[in-house]
Formats: structure tokens, sequence, C-alpha cells
């Protein structure tokens, strides 16, 4: 897939476009997607922005997905190519029909899908109906019932992945950079990708989850290992079955479902029988869709 920052980085052609922030590509954001793929004849192209908007205006996100992974999902979504808008204040108070001159015709659009209640412009007062007497062709996509991007960060914060599973359509997930850690979990037989996960992603309820990575099952902890008296929040991944060197790598971790909080232990021994009886639990899971 093609991904451009600015307008004239794009080549010239007709497009239809699925317009939205699309943290999570959830099924509501898929469903965009697939009304602008429905118009035969034109590029299906999205355009997305990043930072997030609420970040740019000084209000904290917990974001859902970094944008490699959000321009992965749309290009898994069937876009062909992306127009990653940067949001910055002067973006913000752009007057809604200069922002659609300058973004939208900029790059020859001639359809626009979007979420019923999408809004742009200075003060949001930009809305689909401005386009669509701006000449735009205009397909309003309803918003699914109780599915949004809040609503997925509220299950996460309770551990709820398969319920945020339901949501996304697909399994949650977290990503970050595979680091040095203790080398604890070598130790015990059970070595582990440390994850150094970007400050502005939202990391899920603490706890023991099963899920996969790399294409094999795996154990993972969220939490603070409490038996070795930690305080520092870490990310864990114990891959099933997997031999390889993972250190430096971007990695990213499906979860599949919370199989117990974390805890300390009595002993040593103790543990690690807990964390073999993890690894079984994991190797048992199925993949909630």
């Amino acid at each position: 897939m093609r991904v451009a920052r600015s307008p004239d980085e794009l080549p010239a052609a007709r497009r239809a476009v699925a317009l939205g922030t699309f943290d999570g590509v959830h099924r509501g954001h898929r469903r965009v997607v697939e009304t602008a793929r429905a118009s035969a004849g034109l590029v299906p192209t999205a355009v997305t922005f990043w930072p997030h908007p609420r970040t740019a205006l000084g209000n904290r996100v917990e974001l859902l997905t970094s944008l490699e992974r959000r321009l992965e999902l749309l290009e898994e979504a069937g876009i062909e190519e992306t127009l990653a808008v940067e949001f910055s204040l002067d973006l913000a108070q752009l007057a809604p029909e200069e922002f659609a001159d300058r973004i939208l015709r900029g790059i020859g659009v001639e359809v626009v899908a979007a979420g019923s209640d999408f809004r742009f412009g200075r003060a949001r007062s930009g809305d689909l109906e401005l386009l669509a007497r701006l000449g735009f062709e205009v397909r309003p996509v309803p918003l699914l019932d109780g599915v949004s991007s809040s609503a997925i960060r509220r299950l996460l914060h309770a551990g709820e992945v398969e319920r945020a599973a339901e949501m996304l359509g697909r399994p949650p997930e977290v990503e970050g950079l595979v680091v040095a850690g203790d080398q604890r979990g070598g130790t015990l037989g059970y070595p582990t990708a440390n994850l150094d996960v970007d400050p502005s992603l939202l990391v899920p309820a603490y706890g023991i989850y099963a899920g996969s990575a790399e294409g094999t099952r795996a154990a993972v902890s969220i939490g603070t290992n409490p038996h070795y008296g930690g305080e520092e929040r870490r990310v864990e991944a114990f891959l099933l079955d997997f031999h390889g060197d993972l250190y430096g790598r971007r990695l990213v971790v499906e979860l599949w479902g919370r199989l117990r909080d974390e805890r300390a232990f009595g002993s040593e021994d103790e543990l690690v029988e807990q964390i073999a009886l993890d690894v079984e639990a994991a190797r048992r899971a199925e993949r909630p869709v």
C-alpha cells in the first residue's frame, strides 16, 4: 500500500475515500472501508490523521493501535493508498470548506465514505451534509450499535479481551519493540520476549493471557512480576514452539483470553508449576474471532 503524508505525494487518480481516524480499525471502521471499496472504477483510498486529533488538542488518548499497525490493518481491509494527514492546531483551525478543497479535492476524491457522525474543520463545524453540498458523492455509514474505540478501551482496561475482540472483529493486540529484560524467564525454562510499548498505546489490565505472536501461540504476562517484588510494568510473551532471536524486532501480540490475575507464589517451584499450567492453557485456547 502506498502511504503519503501530504496530498501532493499521491498520484492523480479518481478516488473513493474512507475518511476517519480509524483507531483500532474495528468493525465499524471496516464498514466505512467496505463502503469506499464498493465504488467501481475508483481507487479505494483512506484519509486518516496522526496524531490522534484529541491528542493534538491536548487531551490524553490511549491508542488501540500505532500508526504503523493502523496502516497494516487498512491495507488488509482492501485500501490501496492512504493519506496520513498530520493533525496539528493549524489543521484544526481550517474552515471545513478549505479542508475539503485542500485535502479531498487535492487527491481527486469523488466519493466520501465516513461514519454518519463524522465532523471536521474549525470547531468541528463540517459534516457529511456539507461535503454533499460541496459536490462530493457522500455515503454515510450508520454506526454499529455499541461499537466504538472508547468502548473497546473500557473493555481492555477491565481485561475483557473476548468482548473487545467482538467489537474489533479480531483479537486485541499489544505491540512493542523486543528489548532485553532481566532474563529471569530463561532461567525458569520459559524465555520471554520483553516488549517496550510506546507510552501512547493502551496496555490491557494486568494479568496472564493466552494469545499468539509470530504465527505461534503465546502465554503473555502483563504486570509487575509481583513474585519478585517488581514495581515497573512489564509486558512479556512466551512464544510456544518458537525458536529464534526476536531482539530489536517489532512484535505484535494477539490476546485471546485472560487466564488469571498475576500474583506472588510461596516458592519459585510453585511459580514454575503455575507457568506450566498457563502454557498448557495457552496451548488449548481458541482464537476469539
